[in-house]
C-alpha cells in the first residue's frame, strides 16, 4: 500500500510539473480487503517479533511472513518495473530467509535514457548489466536478501539454464518485460509447471497487472489485446492532423535514415554478391527505394567532415519543412477539390505552410544540431565543440548553399488511405540493375574497412 500511495503521489507531482496529464481532482478511494486472511486466526500469530516486518506480521501473521522469507522467486526483467518489484520485495523480506532465493535475469545493459524511470541505477552504472546492478542495489536495501543475478534472456534456446528443476523449485514468477514473445514463453512455462505468475506492463501513465493462479484464473496467453490502429502512411507523411502522426513520421524518418540505410550500406559492402542477388530477387519498388537511399548515402550524401554533416542536416530541413510543403501546395492548391467537388483541404486535413529557416530560431538550430551529430555518428566523424555554441553552429549553417526549389508537375502524392505499394515491374528491374552498377562503382572507391554505424532509436 505504501508503494501504491507513493506511486500516486509521484505521478501527481509529475503531472503538476509537466502539465501533460490532467491531475486527480476528486475523492480517491482504495482498499485491499481481499488481501486480508479469511481463515480462522490465532492471535499469537500476530504478535510483534521485534523485526523489520512487524507491521506486516500485525496484518498477515508470522506464518505468512515465514512463507515470504522462504519463497523462491523468479523475476524476468530489471527495467522500470523490475526495479519497483525488487525494491518492494526487499522491503517485504521476500526471499530473505534461510530457504529463500530470488533469481533475476535481464540480458540488457543500463542506458542513460532510461535512468529517469529505473531508479536503482545511476550515471556511473551506464553500460553495466542491469540485473547485476539491480541485484546489488536491492541487497543494499535489505542485506538479508538472497539474490542471484543472471544475464540470460528467456526462451527455448536457454532451457539448459532455466531447466525443469529450476521451474519445479519456484514459488512464483514475476514478469517485468516489454517483449510479448518472452511474456508468452514465461506464461507457458508457468502453466506447464503449475506456478503462479504476476504479469504486468506499463505504457506512459497507463499500467496493467494480471495475477495468474493455477486452476483459478486464465493464463496470460489465453487472451490477446486487439491490435492497435495505425494511421495510414499517406496521412502520416503528407496530411498529418495530430501530434501522434508527427511523432510517427519523425520516428520513421529516424529509423530510415540513421538505422536502416546504414545497415543496408554495410550489407552491400560486406556481402556485395549476396546483397545484389537479394535485390534482384525482390525486384520491387521497395528494393528500388532501398538501393536509391544506399547509393545517395555513399555518393552525394557521403560525409567526410562535420561541416558535411551540417550541410546534410540543413538540406534535410529544407526538404522536410520547405520543399515538400511547396510541392504539396503546388499539387493540391488551397482551392483544390476532390472528384466529388468537395474541398480537398477539409477537416481533418490542414492546409500546410512552408517554414523559413532562421538561424536565430532555437528550434531550427536544435534540429540542425541533433541531425548533424547523428549523421556524424553514422560516419564515425568526431563531433567538434562548435555544436555547443549556437553562434558558431549558426555560422557553419550559413556556409551551406541551399539550391532553389521548383515544384514539379508529374509528382504523384498518395491520398488513398487504403492504397498499397504496387508490385515490381519491368522498369523496376532495369532501374535496380543500373543502381547496383552505380553502387559497385561507389564501393570500389571506398576502403575495404569502411563501414557505417547504424543508430537504433531509443525512447527516452
Amino acid at each position: 500500500m505504501a508503494a501504491m500511495f507513493g506511486g500516486i503521489v509521484g505521478q501527481e507531482v509529475v503531472k503538476a510539473c509537466s502539465g501533460k496529464f490532467h491531475p486527480l481532482f476528486q475523492f480517491f478511494y482504495f482498499d485491499s480487503v481481499e488481501s486480508l486472511p479469511v481463515e480462522p486466526l490465532d492471535p499469537n500469530d500476530f504478535k510483534p517479533l521485534n523485526s523489520h516486518y512487524d507491521a506486516q506480521i500485525s496484518m498477515f501473521g508470522s506464518k505468512l511472513q515465514k512463507k515470504l522469507e522462504d519463497a523462491k522467486v523468479f523475476i524476468v526483467g530489471s527495467g522500470a518495473l523490475g526495479c519497483e518489484f525488487l525494491k518492494n520485495l526487499a522491503l517485504m523480506g521476500v526471499s530473505c530467509g534461510s530457504q529463500g532465493k530470488l533469481t533475476i535475469t535481464d540480458d540488457d545493459v543500463i542506458e542513460k535514457s532510461k535512468l529517469s524511470r529505473q531508479f536503482l541505477f545511476h550515471d556511473w552504472n551506464i553500460g553495466q548489466a542491469k540485473s547485476t546492478i539491480a541485484a546489488s542495489a536491492a541487497a543494499s536495501i535489505n542485506s538479508q536478501l538472497k539474490i542471484e543475478a543472471l544475464q540470460n534472456c528467456v526462451g527455448p534456446e536457454i532451457e539448459s539454464v532455466f531447466n525443469d528443476a529450476f521451474w519445479e523449485n519456484l514459488t512464483v514468477a514475476i514478469n517485468a518485460l516489454d517483449n510479448v514473445d518472452a511474456r508468452l514463453y514465461v506464461d507457458q512455462r508457468c502453466l506447464y509447471f503449475q506456478k503462479p505468475l504476476l504479469e504486468s506492463g506499463t505504457l506512459g501513465a497507463k499500467c496493467n497487472t494480471q495475477m495468474v493462479i493455477p486452476y483459478l484464473t486464465e493464463n496470460y496467453g489465453a487472451s490477446r489485446d486487439p491490435p492497435e490502429k495505425q494511421a495510414p502512411m499517406c496521412t502520416v507523411h503528407s496530411f498529418p492532423h495530430n501530434i501522434d502522426h508527427c511523432l510517427t513520421w519523425a520516428q520513421s524518418e529516424f529509423e530510415g535514415l540513421l538505422e536502416k540505410t546504414p545497415a543496408g550500406v554495410n550489407a552491400c559492402l560486406s556481402n556485395p554478391v549476396e546483397y545484389a542477388t537479394s535485390m534482384r530477387n525482390a525486384a520491387d519498388a521497395q528494393a528500388k527505394d532501398n538501393l536509391e537511399r544506399n547509393l545517395k548515402c555513399l555518393d552525394r550524401g557521403k560525409c567526410e567532415t562535420f561541416q558535411d554533416c551540417v550541410t546534410w542536416a540543413r538540406l534535410r530541413f529544407e526538404d522536410y519543412f520547405v520543399n515538400w510543403i511547396k510541392q504539396l501546395k503546388f499539387t493540391f492548391p488551397e482551392d483544390a477539390a476532390t472528384s466529388t467537388g468537395a474541398p480537398f483541404w477539409s477537416a481533418p486535413k490542414r492546409f500546410p505552410h512552408p517554414l523559413q529557416f532562421s538561424a536565430v530560431d532555437p528550434s531550427h538550430l536544435q534540429f540542425i544540431m541533433a541531425a548533424s551529430i547523428l549523421r556524424a555518428e553514422t560516419f564515425d566523424i568526431p563531433v567538434p565543440d562548435l555544436v555547443k555554441n549556437p553562434k558558431m553552429l549558426a555560422e557553419a549553417v550559413e556556409k551551406v548553399i541551399v539550391p532553389d526549389f521548383q515544384p514539379k508537375e508529374d509528382v504523384k502524392i498518395a491520398t488513398d488511405e487504403k492504397a498499397t505499394r504496387s508490385a515490381g515491374s519491368v522498369d523496376d528491374v532495369a532501374v535496380i540493375n543500373q543502381l547496383l552498377l552505380k553502387l559497385e562503382l561507389c564501393r570500389n572507391n571506398l576502403s575495404s574497412e569502411f563501414r557505417m554505424k547504424p543508430i537504433q532509436f531509443e525512447k527516452g
